[in-house]
């Protein structure tokens, strides 16, 4: 297992690993239908945010494909999640990781996401080992394509209606970075 450092504190936000006592601000966005759209499932209801919290709460390993870290993202010294970032490892051996955002419409376009998505990305970069770090998103969600674009990541794929989103066939880009990049400050 890789270790790593948090919190993370940046400019404005703090970045923290989830706690039980987050499921109230976890539900706020997690359960609204505007959210789960472009995370191609339902809206969460209160009990299976409940579930997820305590998964994230425990712990996370960061060895094998599939392991992830989730970190609740906060405004400075306010103990409310304003969203999350997630780093899920694709492949241990290739060194290989994906990002993804969620946040809270509330707090949307303050620049929030762009902010947290590069304390992850260096995160992953610097302390977690990775060499390539990829988003995939649905091309709707031209919020995230922003934040893909700020943080200097390249769209490498445009994937057309590879997904079905109950009758809406969705497609989705994939941007990526590579450490050597990040290093140089492309990223």
């Amino acid at each position: 297992m890789t270790a790593f450092s948090l919190p993370v504190i940046t400019e404005r936000l703090v970045l923290r690993l989830f706690t039980t006592h987050d499921l109230g601000d976890l539900y706020a966005y997690q359960s609204l239908p505007d959210v789960a759209r472009f995370l191609y499932r339902p809206p969460l209801t209160r009990e299976q945010c409940a579930e997820k919290l305590a998964q994230r709460a425990a712990g996370t390993a960061w060895a094998e494909d599939g392991d992830s870290l989730t970190i609740a993202v906060c405004q400075g010294d306010e103990e409310s999640v304003v969203g999350e970032v997630v780093l899920k490892l694709a492949s241990a051996s290739a060194r290989q990781a994906e990002i993804g955002w969620v946040f809270n419409p509330a707090h949307g376009g303050r620049g929030y996401a762009t902010e947290a998505a590069r304390a992850a990305a260096s995160l992953a970069f610097t302390e977690l080992g990775v060499h390539r770090l990829f988003a995939r998103l649905d091309v709707l969600n031209t919020g995230s394509v922003r934040v893909c674009e700020r943080l200097g990541m390249r769209r490498e794929a445009h994937l057309v209606e590879n997904d079905l989103d109950g009758e809406r066939w969705g497609s989705e880009y994939v941007y990526a970075s590579l450490a050597r990049e990040w290093k140089d400050g492309r990223g």
